[in-house]
C-alpha cells in the first residue's frame, strides 16, 4: 500500500478541462495531487466520501478587489463557502501596492480600505505581508494603474508627463519582479479618465519582458462600448501582450442587446491577438456611487455611506423622494458612499457567459458594509442556476470556465486542474444542491451544496465552517 494524506474516494471527477465527467478517486499527498482516477493501493490518514458528489479543481476568482481581505479577513469565508482557492487581487485599476497615503484615498481606491491599509511602497512589501500572515485561499496580483499615477501624480485630473510615466514604470517593473501577473487600469473612473491611450500602453509596454497581462475596466462600457473595446485592443497591440476585458457588459438600457456587437468584434480580434474577458453573473453592477452613473441605470441601491450611514440599504429613488430632490442630488448628499446598479439586460448576460472562453469573476467588494451579492454566491450561482436550471453551460464546461481556463490565461502553473502534480486545490460540492443563497435582501449568506475545500491539501471548508487552516501562498505567472 502506498500512503497518502487525503483520499476522495468515489466522487464525479470534473476534471477543469472541459473533458466528460468520469467517476473515480483522487489522492493527495501534501500540497499536490498524487493520483486521479483509481486510486487503488493507497491508503489515507483521511478519507472523504465523495459518492453522489463532484470533485473539481478549486475555483480560480478572476476578478477581485480583496486586497486588504486576504490580510484583514485571512479565513476569506466569503470565498472558500463557495469553493473558491484562488484570487486576483489588483483588479480596476486599485492595488493596495506600490503605495503609501498620508491623505484619503480617491474614489474608486477607497474601495480597498482607508489611508491606513496602502502601507506597501513596494508589491514586495506586499508580498512579504501575505507570506508573513498568509490566508485561506492563493492571491495573484496586479498592479493598478491608478494606484501608479496616485504614487507619483500630484493631480490626477490630467495626463501624466513622461517623467511620470518612467517614474510608474520603475514601479511597475519593480512589482512585476515582486510576482505581479499584470497591469490593471480602470479607465471610467475619476482616477485615470484623463489618462490618453498613449500613458496606458507606455506602462503596458513594461509587461512583455515578464509575460505580464493587460486587464482592464474599460473606458465604457455603454454608449462607447466599441470605441473602448478598440482602445484596449490597440494597447495590447502596441505593447504585444495579452488583454483580458474585466466584467464585460452592456450598461444602460439603449445599449442593451448590444453584446452581439462586442462579442464579434472580440471573436475578430481574436484571430490576430490573444484577448480574453471575464463576467459576473448577475445583471446589477457595484462599485463607489458616482452620480454620473445614476441615470444610467433603473435602479441603484446604497451599499455603504460615510455621510449617511442609516442610508444603507435603501434605494436611492426612495431616499430621493423622502429628501424632496433629484436621485443625482440625493447621490451627491450621500457622498462617500457604494453604490448597486441595476443597470444590464438578462440576455445579454447570457450571451456573454456563453461566449467561448469567458472567465468567471465576482467582482466583489468585501469592504462594503452592504455588499453585493456576487461576493458570497457568484461561483455557485453560475453551477445552479446557468448551469443545472437553466442548462446554458453544461457542468464540465462551467467548471472549465472557473478553472482550467483561468489558469491557462493568468499562467499559474499547476492549478485549475485536477491531474497528477498539479496542487491540491480541490472542491467536493453536491451538483444537486448546489445554489447561491446571498441575494440583494441578504447579500451576506454561505451558499447551499460545496460540502469541501482544500487548498494546496489542506482543508480549509468542511461542514458549514471555516477549518482554520490558512495554506494560500502568492501565485506568479508560470509557477
Amino acid at each position: 500500500m502506498t500512503d497518502c494524506d487525503i483520499l476522495i474516494r468515489g466522487g464525479t471527477i470534473v476534471d477543469g478541462s472541459g473533458a466528460p465527467r468520469t467517476r473515480g478517486d483522487v489522492a493527495i499527498e501534501g500540497e499536490r495531487i498524487v493520483a486521479v482516477g483509481s486510486a487503488q493501493g493507497y491508503q489515507a490518514v483521511r478519507t472523504i466520501d465523495a459518492d453522489g458528489l463532484v470533485v473539481a479543481p478549486g475555483f480560480i476568482d478572476v476578478h477581485t478587489h480583496d486586497d486588504q481581505a486576504v490580510l484583514s479577513g485571512p479565513d476569506m469565508t466569503p470565498k472558500i463557502s463557495q469553493g473558491v482557492t484562488s484570487v486576483v487581487v489588483g483588479n480596476c485599476g486599485i492595488s493596495l501596492s506600490p503605495l503609501t497615503l498620508d491623505r484619503d484615498p480617491p474614489p474608486p481606491m477607497n474601495l480597498l480600505g482607508d489611508r491606513g491599509c496602502f502601507r506597501f511602497p513596494r508589491m514586495q512589501d506586499y508580498a512579504e505581508a501575505l507570506a508573513a500572515q498568509p490566508p485561506a485561499l492563493n492571491v495573484a496580483m496586479l498592479v493598478g494603474h491608478s494606484t501608479l499615477r496616485a504614487g507619483v501624480m500630484d493631480s490626477l485630473d490630467r495626463p501624466a508627463s513622461e517623467q511620470e510615466i518612467g517614474r510608474m514604470g520603475e514601479r511597475l517593473d519593480e512589482a512585476l519582479e515582486a510576482g505581479a501577473v499584470g497591469l490593471s487600469t480602470g479607465l471610467a473612473y475619476p482616477t485615470a479618465q484623463a489618462a490618453p491611450t498613449s500613458e496606458v500602453a507606455a506602462l503596458a509596454r513594461r509587461l512583455m519582458p515578464h509575460r505580464g497581462l493587460y486587464v482592464t475596466h474599460m473606458r465604457d462600457e455603454g454608449d462607447h462600448i466599441i470605441e473602448s473595446i478598440e482602445e484596449t485592443l490597440e494597447i495590447g497591440r502596441q505593447a504585444g501582450v495579452r488583454v483580458v476585458i474585466s466584467h464585460h457588459k452592456c450598461s444602460g438600457a439603449r445599449n442593451w442587446g448590444r453584446s452581439t456587437e462586442t462579442l464579434a468584434v472580440i471573436e475578430k480580434a481574436r484571430q490576430e491577438m490573444p484577448v480574453d474577458l471575464d463576467c459576473y453573473p448577475y445583471i446589477a453592477g457595484s462599485t463607489v456611487l458616482l452620480p454620473e452613473m445614476v441615470d444610467a441605470s433603473e435602479r441603484v441601491l446604497i451599499t455603504w455611506s460615510e455621510s449617511h450611514p442609516d442610508r444603507v440599504g435603501k434605494d436611492l429613488g426612495a431616499i430621493a423622494a423622502e429628501w424632496n430632490c433629484t436621485a443625482i442630488e440625493a447621490a451627491e448628499r450621500l457622498l462617500p458612499a457604494g453604490a448597486i446598479y441595476f443597470s444590464m439586460h438578462e440576455d445579454d448576460l447570457r450571451r456573454i457567459m456563453a461566449f467561448r472562453d469567458t472567465m468567471i469573476g465576482s467582482d466583489g467588494l468585501p469592504h462594503d458594509t452592504r455588499p453585493h451579492p456576487r461576493l458570497w454566491g457568484t461561483f455557485p450561482r453560475v453551477l445552479g442556476h446557468y448551469s443545472r436550471e437553466l442548462g446554458l453551460l453544461s457542468l464540465e464546461e462551467a467548471v472549465r470556465r472557473m478553472t482550467g481556463v483561468t489558469a491557462s490565461v493568468f499562467g499559474l502553473a499547476g492549478r485549475g486542474a485536477l491531474r497528477a502534480g498539479a496542487f491540491a486545490d480541490v472542491v467536493v460540492f453536491d451538483p444537486e444542491r448546489v445554489i447561491d443563497r446571498a441575494d440583494f435582501e441578504n447579500p451576506m449568506q454561505p451558499a447551499a451544496g460545496i460540502e469541501h475545500v482544500l487548498v494546496n491539501g489542506t482543508a480549509v471548508w468542511s461542514g458549514g465552517r471555516w477549518s482554520g487552516e490558512r495554506p494560500g501562498q502568492l501565485l506568479k505567472r508560470g509557477g
